[in-house]
């Protein structure tokens, strides 16, 4: 076609660059169109984004890549939920589970007749019946496709990365389906009379021209925020948090295989292993907390030995208005940033490329596949920011000033309205390509006390000592059959080793 894309480029390297180049040379591997992309190594990345949640893995099968010599070259360890410590109140604990919550009761779900059992006074709690949380919570792994006909089968998971080799691995990757890769630094972007950008201008004078560009230039948006003067939603009036402080350690164990998220006085830890190495942060909230402060008290908690200096990671949260603006898109942080707490920041990566190629554009740019991307992709960043607020929002703590902050805090509209839809009988608002299905709202609604005020009705049509008969032998079967499996560092030792990293043995 006459007006086909014919060049694609990419700025800035990172997860998101190589990422974007992995699967846009992927799906056009039998086009004419060049893709190349420019990147520094003088420019450090980010390299936090080391969680990630289950369609990740989906991303990595599509591209027609092993898993298992993925983890290996990517030193990854399996991830079942994240484990939410003191964020209710001090001492309470709560897993955010992948996967299914026990199985549906004839046409009922799950969790209505656990509601049910609960109103009837049972004394489970729901995660007995989430595979994930079973086993997070005894440091146990099986794949569930290795054991597809029992209960196994209603896990999910995820991985922890190394987000500097995850770069390297998918570079290697679209290198080998033909994207050039140029080394430079870009100093200034140059624009058409209709504003669309023309090319990008390197430090050493070279120019790089193409019809479509992508910016994934971090938090600086060389071109969607410098260039093309898009403008930026702030959420920091829901969302306090600005500052983070990162650093990686050896570990002292086998690694657990869920990612920590522990509350503290001005923001919460995560605590994020892979086979060899941990990677651990506090976000925080520099109002009420010093860098110092932060880095003090994240290093008076870390385990293991430091394998690298800790580093300073500032932030705002919020997106741009329109990620997709003239004839370029903003990929990753270029494109705006929600806090790391439920490990969406690869996520909102593939997925704004997944939506690039679905509303793939022409040298014309067709403004409304731009309003249906920009659409897409921002219900995606609002429906996280939600999910993310909720944890605050719904806090018990007043202990300390970052926390009473919160209190005066008022939620989106959006997400007010999903609470109190959720409290009157556990109904769940649905969107278009939700990233958070039901079991995702129910654990954190009720690790954080929110229980509806009723179940609904039709779950009465089930006879009276079946919810009950369920309940109890449901839970104990799960336990016991976690149980049998290995660790997950017996399962990672015998399904993916990946060798001790060089700075390790070095550390060692």
């Amino acid at each position: 076609m006459a007006n086909n894309l014919r060049k694609i480029v990419i700025v800035g390297g990172g997860s998101a660059g190589w990422i974007t180049a992995a699967m846009i040379s992927h799906y056009l591997k039998d086009s004419p169109c060049e893709i190349e992309l420019i990147e520094s190594e003088q420019i450090g990345i980010i390299g936090v984004g080391e969680s990630t949640i289950p369609p990740f893995l989906q991303l990595i099968r599509s591209l027609g890549i092993d898993e298992v010599e993925f983890m290996q070259e990517t030193q990854a360890a399996f991830k079942l939920a994240i484990r939410f410590e003191n964020w209710r109140q001090k001492g309470d604990v709560y897993y955010h589970p992948f996967g299914l919550i026990g199985g549906p009761v004839d046409v009922h779900e799950f969790y209505q007749v656990w509601l049910r059992g609960k109103a009837e006074g049972h004394p489970s709690n729901l995660q007995d019946f989430a595979t994930a949380s079973v086993m997070a919570d005894r440091w146990k792994f099986m794949s569930p496709a290795m054991a597809p006909r029992t209960m196994i089968a209603n896990a999910n998971y995820a991985v922890h990365i190394d987000a500097a080799l995850l770069a390297k691995f998918l570079r290697k990757f679209a290198e080998a389906r033909g994207v050039k890769r140029t080394e430079g630094i870009v100093n200034d972007v140059a624009t058409r009379p209709d504003g669309f950008i023309e090319k990008v201008i390197l430090k050493d004078g070279r120019e790089v021209s193409g019809d479509f560009f992508i910016d994934c230039s971090g938090f600086r948006s060389l071109l969607n925020g410098q260039a093309l003067k898009t403008e930026f939603l702030d959420w920091s009036d829901v969302l306090l948090c600005d500052r983070a402080i990162a650093v990686q350690t050896a570990n002292l164990r086998d690694p657990h295989p869920y990612t920590l998220a522990q509350a503290q006085d001005s923001g919460w830890r995560w605590r994020i292993p892979l086979q060899h190495r941990a990677g651990n942060g506090y976000v925080y909230c520099s109002q009420f907390c010093s860098d110092d402060e932060a880095r003090a008290t994240l290093m008076s908690q870390v385990e293991g030995e430091a394998v690298r200096e800790p580093w300073l990671v500032p932030f705002k949260t919020g997106m741009r208005k329109q990620l997709f603006n003239k004839n370029c898109v903003a990929i990753g942080l270029a494109g705006g940033f929600i806090e790391p707490l439920e490990s969406t920041a690869l996520h909102l990566i593939y997925r704004g490329v997944d939506y690039l190629l679905r509303f793939f554009p022409d040298r014309d740019c067709d403004a409304t596949l731009a309003a249906e991307y920009n659409r897409r992709m921002r219900a995606d960043y609002e429906e996280i920011r939600d999910f993310i607020v909720l944890h605050y929002f719904t806090t018990k703590r007043d202990d300390t000033p970052f926390w009473r902050a919160y209190q005066q805090v008022t939620p989106p509209d959006s997400l007010r309205e999903r609470i109190e839809l959720f409290k009157a009988s556990g109904v769940l608002r649905d969107g278009v390509d939700d990233m958070f299905r039901a079991p995702s709202w129910q654990s954190v609604m009720e690790g954080m006390g929110i229980r509806p005020q009723r179940y609904q009705q039709l779950v009465d049509t089930l006879p009276a000592g079946v919810v009950k008969g369920l309940l109890d032998q449901s839970a104990p079967m799960l336990s016991d059959l976690v149980d049998t499996l290995p660790s997950h560092g017996d399962f990672l030792r015998q399904y993916c080793p990946a060798p001790v990293p060089e700075a390790l043995k070095k550390a060692g």
